[in-house]
């Protein structure tokens, strides 16, 4: 999950002098603010320092933050002619050149050190932003489209999963270890619907992939889908902290059939940060132990660490990890 944010004095300085849009587009300012944790932190990977609206923005839909928070798109999509006017999967690589120079840039940088891992947001979840306009409580836009104007959606869908095709080859040509999905609104969606609004668009995503690339699918809320996500090519399932690890491990596990192991990621809840390091440090360590003989569990956060995640709270987490035995 994201390491880099408000939580470290180093990037609220630099976020002072720069905009979040400006860091980054800006190369040099994405790759110190993607370096910040590591100098901190005995981490194991690298995350670049984006966002996932840079799709719908590459398209022609920009996007900014709200003043009273959230995210506010340029413009809501509400009719089929927005969505045929919007560009095309080949303007990709020029419009986000400057991701792909983050990404040289990092891989430099790192020299072999961590593991580099670039990432984007499945089609389902980039077209709740873009039909609802922004952040949203309801989602009753996107949902909407999805049940009474199929044709409409999947197009929609169609020209996300193929902005995002070329998007993760790009990211994977300039030096990506590998690539994290976010699916962070797919819980959103009725159960029975999830196939059809969000995981077969993913799936169409991860068959152009290079079938070797390690792929990690984080999908928030969607626990009870675990077995129909591990059916296809991920490589790793991440899931928020309200499921349990080792269930999930198993329900995987068994569902993947001749596609072999599935490794799972998590999922400590980021609020835990906010709180002490004797409490993080003891539920590390619970965590870890539900997890004890289990291969293939890469320990996270269940969500992005918030700005109110305390560093002491940060280093205790790592600590536990680096010593447990």
């Amino acid at each position: 999950m994201r390491q880099a944010g408000r939580y470290l004095p180093e990037y609220r300085e630099l976020k002072a002098k720069h905009s979040f849009l400006t860091m980054v587009k800006t190369p040099e300012l994405a790759v110190e603010v993607t370096l910040q944790p590591l100098r901190r932190f005995a981490l194991d990977a690298a995350i670049l320092f984006s966002d996932i609206l840079v799709i719908p923005e590459a398209l022609g839909q920009g996007y900014k933050f709200r003043d009273e928070g959230g995210i506010g798109m340029d413009f809501r999509i509400d009719s089929r002619s927005q969505i045929e006017a919007l560009g095309s999967a080949n303007q990709v690589p020029e419009k986000l050149s400057y991701v792909s120079d983050t990404l040289k840039l990092l891989k430099k940088e790192i020299n072999g050190k961590h593991a580099l891992l670039g990432f984007g947001g499945s089609p389902w979840t980039l077209a709740t932003y873009m039909v609802e306009g922004g952040s949203s409580d309801e989602f009753s836009r996107i949902k909407s489209l999805f049940y009474s104007d199929r044709k409409t959606f999947e197009l929609l869908l169609e020209r996300l999963s193929d902005a995002l095709i070329t998007y993760f080859k790009m990211q994977i040509q300039s030096g990506a270890d590998a690539i994290q999905i976010f699916d962070s609104w797919g819980g959103i969606i009725a159960g029975n619907d999830y196939e059809e609004a969000s995981l077969k668009w993913i799936r169409k995503i991860i068959a152009e992939l290079p079938s070797d690339f390690p792929i990690i699918l984080y999908a928030k809320g969607t626990n009870p889908q675990v077995s129909a996500q591990a059916k296809h090519g991920v490589s790793v399932l991440s899931v928020d902290w309200t499921a349990d690890l080792r269930t999930t491990y198993k329900l995987a596990n068994a569902a993947r059939g001749s596609l072999g192991p599935i490794a799972v990621q998590g999922n400590l809840d980021p609020v835990l940060l906010n709180t002490t390091p004797q409490i993080v440090s003891h539920e590390v360590k619970r965590l870890l132990e539900s997890m004890r003989g289990a291969p293939g569990h890469i320990f996270n956060l269940g969500h992005g660490i918030m700005p109110e995640a305390k560093i002491e709270c940060m280093q205790a987490l790592v600590d536990t990890v680096v010593n447990w035995s």
